[in-house]
């Protein structure tokens, strides 16, 4: 280095030409240091000012995740609330659904006491019938067994109708199971018939050759029916002809059935609210208007849809679509 050094002031004493240069060549050296440490000082600037907002951001970012997890907590508290709200409405639903039960057992009072008193009389009959037979004592044994056998029969039948009576006015199960939809409707009629032969309407029931199953709760589906059969009932009071009429038929995957009657009608601008709870179009004390709204509430829990059709003076059809159990 000191031998270079002196090199150059040895050529710039006999060179006065190359000092220049070489001023000129520090110079340039020079600036070029200066424009890089400019640089450099442009860069460093820039990165500061990418860390204050890299930090400005990470603040953000806590910010945002503190508000996350808040919003979470307060979503999981407001899951849980609605959790609670629906098995409320759930219980409510079902409450509702047992109170429709048991108005639709307290209107069939007078059926079922009918329906009772034909048994008990026969057996009576029968029982009297064995008891004079031993008391005359005659030789004949088998009569008196075949009168016992006979009362016997019609304690069954007594004990059928209160099992019905007790099942269906008992809290129905949430399970599903496939049922026959006929056995479902012919309980149903059950129920019904003393009302309807006192009434003197003429009840057909047509479900095609198809026997259709579907998947539910036999209880809640027998009300559903019962309810339409008692609305269909009452809307022949004054009809001149008094006929209903049960159709059905299996389309596409599911069964769709009708129950339809020879009344009045329901009016045009009723037919919107026919579903809703509360409303009736029956008198004071007749009627509690919740056995199309709790029927309309069974028919949507077990997957299908009912709808009314109606024409002033020509009676009204319900349409019931419901799936085919798979």
């Amino acid at each position: 280095m000191a031998q270079a050094a002196i090199a150059d002031r040895q050529r710039a004493v006999t060179e006065p030409e190359a000092a220049p240069r070489t001023e000129k060549e520090i110079r340039a050296h020079v600036e070029l240091l200066e424009q890089r440490l400019r640089k450099g000082d442009e860069q460093r600037r820039a990165m500061r000012h990418i860390m204050s907002d890299l930090n400005e951001f990470n603040k953000r970012l806590t910010n945002q995740r503190k508000a996350m997890i808040h919003i979470m907590g307060d979503l999981r508290e407001t899951t849980a609330k609605m959790q609670r709200r629906e098995q409320e409405l759930r219980e409510k639903q079902e409450q509702l659904v047992q109170a429709g039960k048991l108005a639709t057992l307290g209107e069939l009072t007078t059926g079922v006491a009918h329906e009772l008193n034909n048994p008990l009389n026969n057996t009576a009959l029968f029982v009297g019938n064995a008891i004079d037979l031993i008391e005359l004592g005659a030789t004949d044994h088998g009569r008196a067994v075949r009168e016992l056998h006979h009362a016997l029969q019609q304690v069954r039948k007594a004990t059928e109708i209160i099992s019905h009576l007790r099942t269906f006015g008992r809290a129905a199960p949430t399970s599903r199971e496939p049922i026959f939809l006929r056995q479902v409707i012919e309980r149903a009629l059950f129920l019904l018939q003393e009302t309807f032969r006192v009434r003197e309407v003429e009840v057909t029931l047509d479900l095609g050759a198809e026997e259709p199953v579907v998947l539910g709760s036999p209880i809640q589906l027998e009300q559903v029916f019962l309810n339409l059969l008692t609305n269909a009932r009452d809307a022949l009071a004054d009809a001149p002809r008094k006929a209903i009429r049960i159709s059905g038929a299996i389309v596409a995957g599911a069964v769709e059935v009708v129950v339809a009657d020879t009344g009045h009608g329901i009016p045009p601008e009723l037919e919107r609210r026919i579903f809703d709870p509360f409303f009736t179009t029956k008198e004071v004390g007749q009627g509690m208007g919740l056995g199309l709204s709790i029927t309309y509430g069974i028919i949507k829990e077990h997957g299908g849809t009912i709808s009314v059709v109606s024409s002033p003076g020509e009676g009204a059809a319900f349409l019931i679509h419901l799936p085919l159990a798979v």
